[in-house]
C-alpha cells in the first residue's frame, strides 16, 4: 500500500474517506451533540499532515443508516463543528454530497483548507448492491478530487462507493490510521509475541464464531466473558437462569471447547457472575458462583473472582487482543468487570490491542487512560473480520 507520504499533495484536492460515525444525543436546544469524538480525533494525524503539506482536503463520511434519505438527525454538521474545534481552523461544510453545495465548497478551498461533505449515505447509491450504481456515485465523488486517501478503518470491510469504488478511479493511498490498523492486526494474526491471549466479550457467540474458529489455530489463551459466556457455560451443563443464551449454538460451542482442548488452547471462563432480577441498574443484584445461578436471575457482568482470574491469566502475556465488554458497562452496577479487565490489560508488558466497537466505547466511558493500550481500533466490524482472517475489500483495493 502507498501511504500519504508517497503522494505529492501540494495544491491538489485530496478526497479522504474518514469514519465520523459518532454517537449523538439531544443537546436540549434542538441541536445534536457528539458524546464520543474518538473517531474524529483518530483521523487528525492524517488531516493535519495533508493540511501542512498544502493539500485541499475534502472529507467524506457517513453517520448512521439514513437509507438514502436526508435525515436532519443524521447530519454531519456536528462533526464539522467538532473537527473545527480540534483543528483550531475553519472546516467548510457542504450541505449535500455531490450537489451544488459540495461543488461550491470544494471550488472555494485553498491550500491547507478542509471541507466536510454531508452524510454520504444520504445518497442511496453509496451502499447499493448494484456495482453500476455505486460506480456512478464514485465517479461524481472522484470528479471533485485529484487523489484519494482511505482513512475510515471502520468501513474498510464494506464494498461501498466511497470506500472501494473511488479508490479504483483515483491515485490512492492509506491514511495514517488505516496503515496503523492494518499493521497491528497483521502482527497479531501472523507473528504475535507469546504468550498470546485473546479476550472476547459482548452479547452473542454467533457474532464471534468466525473469530474463535480462526484464532484457535494461533492463540495460547482464550478468555470469554460478556453475555456470550453463558452459552459456553450452558455447553458445560451449567444452569444460566434467565441469562442471555443462544440455545441453537450450544452444540457448536461444545465443538469449539473440544477443539481448544485438542489444540492445547487454554480456555478461561468466568467462575462467578453478577446476577440481577431484571435488566435494570436498580434491580436486585448479587455475586454468585457460575454453579449457583438460579432460575429468574440473569447474569449481567463477570464477578470479582472472575476479574481476578482473568487478570492473573493475562499478567505474563506478550500479546493481548480484547474485543467486547465483560458486562453491561453502561449501567454502573455491571461495569466493574469491564473496568477491571481494562485495568489488567493496561498492566500487560507487551502489545495490547482494543478491538474497537463497544470495547473502545467502554474505555472512554469508564474514564480509563487510553495511553495504557498499545492500540485502540476504530473499527468494530472491520477488526472482527480481520481477526476472522477475511479479505477486507477496502484494504484489498489499496493494495491493487
Amino acid at each position: 500500500m502507498q501511504t500519504i507520504d508517497d503522494l505529492d499533495v501540494a495544491g491538489r484536492r485530496v478526497l479522504v474517506r474518514v469514519d465520523f460515525n459518532v454517537p449523538l444525543d439531544d443537546a436540549g436546544d434542538g441541536t445534536r451533540r457528539i458524546t464520543d469524538d474518538g473517531r474524529i480525533r483518530a483521523a487528525l494525524p492524517t488531516i493535519e499532515s495533508l493540511r501542512s503539506r498544502g493539500a485541499r482536503v475534502i472529507l467524506v463520511a457517513h453517520l448512521g443508516r439514513p437509507q438514502g434519505e436526508a435525515k436532519p438527525e443524521l447530519s454531519l454538521a456536528p462533526a464539522a463543528a467538532r473537527l473545527s474545534e480540534l483543528l483550531g481552523a475553519p472546516v467548510a461544510f457542504a450541505t449535500d454530497v455531490i450537489g451544488d453545495s459540495a461543488k461550491t465548497v470544494v471550488a472555494a478551498l485553498g491550500d491547507g483548507d478542509v471541507a466536510l461533505l454531508e452524510n454520504v449515505r444520504y445518497d442511496a447509491r453509496e451502499t447499493s448492491k448494484d456495482a453500476a450504481e455505486r460506480g456512478a456515485l464514485a465517479a461524481e465523488l472522484a470528479s471533485l478530487a485529484d487523489l484519494f486517501v482511505s482513512e475510515g478503518f471502520g468501513v474498510v470491510h464494506r464494498e461501498q462507493a466511497s470506500v472501494t469504488d473511488v479508490a479504483r478511479l483515483l491515485p490512492h493511498a492509506a491514511g495514517r490510521l488505516v496503515l496503523a490498523e492494518v499493521e497491528v492486526f497483521r502482527k497479531v494474526l501472523g507473528d504475535p509475541d507469546r504468550p498470546y491471549a485473546v479476550v472476547l466479550g459482548g452479547s452473542k457467540v454467533s457474532d464471534k464464531l468466525g473469530v474463535i474458529e480462526n484464532l484457535l489455530s494461533s492463540v495460547d489463551r482464550l478468555l470469554v466473558g460478556g453475555g456470550m459466556c453463558f452459552t459456553f457455560l450452558a455447553a458445560q451443563g451449567k444452569n444460566v437462569g434467565s441469562s442471555l443464551l443462544e440455545a441453537d449454538q450450544i452444540e457448536t460451542v461444545k465443538g469449539l471447547i473440544a477443539t481448544a482442548e485438542a489444540r492445547g488452547v487454554e480456555l478461561v471462563l468466568p467462575v462467578d457472575v453478577i446476577v440481577a432480577t431484571a435488566f435494570a441498574a436498580d434491580a436486585d443484584h448479587k455475586d454468585v458462583s457460575v454453579d449457583d445461578i438460579e432460575d429468574g436471575w440473569m447474569g449481567l457482568d463477570i464477578g470479582p473472582n472472575s476479574s481476578a482470574l482473568f487478570a492473573e491469566r493475562l499478567a505474563d502475556a506478550k500479546t493481548v487482543v480484547w474485543n467486547g465488554p465483560m458486562g453491561v458497562f453502561e449501567m454502573a452496577p455491571y461495569a466493574e468487570g469491564t473496568r477491571a479487565l481494562a485495568d489488567a490489560i493496561t498492566r500487560v508488558d507487551g502489545l495490547t490491542v482494543v478491538g474497537g466497537g463497544d470495547s473502545a466505547a467502554a474505555v472512554r466511558l469508564l474514564g480509563i487512560d487510553e495511553s495504557g493500550f498499545s492500540h485502540i481500533s476504530t473499527g468494530g466490524g472491520a477488526s472482527l473480520e480481520f481477526l476472522e482472517g477475511r479479505t477486507l475489500p477496502g484494504i484489498a483495493v489499496l493494495e491493487d
